[in-house]
């Protein structure tokens, strides 16, 4: 906690202002789980029947999902723990996973390939910031979770220097696959 409130104080001013900008676009503290597709790579699974309840927006939905890179390296999943609930279109997703479910019906299995700048957008080089080493908290090192202006970041290189921090969310610049099956619609 003293870290979050000695970092936040030394990028006062201007310094925030940028940062604050920078971040405005990125969610806050707030890491929502997808973002929006940009292509479909396989519809849903099933043809809707007439009479059958199919997510719209508004509803209330649990899915399970399985999101990957490129090359496959699995980077989250609900797999072995409770489904991921949220409403749809309330903006508690990123609207790739709004999207994703639109149509579907219990059961219905979907697959979506989000682009960087329609998941967790590209990577901004304005979101990373040396503070002098002789202002920065004593203990400091690569890795460490720290805020800025409220907004999460990572310090990714400790030296003479100074302490560089990264406010880009860690899936920033990249491509996201996501499988979902929706359990149920409320």
């Amino acid at each position: 906690m003293r870290r979050k409130l000695v970092l936040t104080r030394l990028l006062g001013g201007t310094s925030v202002l940028v940062v604050a900008l920078a971040l405005a676009g990125c969610g806050g503290d707030s890491e929502p789980v997808l973002g929006t597709a940009t292509a479909v790579t396989a519809s849903a699974t099933a043809t809707v029947k007439q009479g059958e309840r199919v997510v719209k927006n508004g509803d209330t939905v649990s899915v399970h999902y399985r999101g990957t890179l490129d090359d496959g390296t699995e980077f989250d999943s609900s797999r072995g723990r409770e489904p991921l609930s949220f409403t749809v279109g309330s903006g508690q997703v990123i609207a790739g996973f709004d999207e994703a479910v639109m149509g579907l019906k219990v059961g219905d299995k979907n697959k979506v390939r989000l682009e960087p700048a329609k998941a967790y957008g590209e990577r901004r080089e304005e979101m990373v910031v040396t503070i002098p080493a002789a202002q920065a908290p004593a203990g400091l090192k690569a890795g460490d979770r720290v805020q800025i202006g409220g907004a999460p970041a990572v310090v990714t290189k400790v030296d003479a220097g100074g302490v560089t921090v990264d406010a880009n969310h860690a899936l920033a610049g990249k491509a996201l696959t996501f499988e979902v099956e929706l359990v149920s619609i409320k």
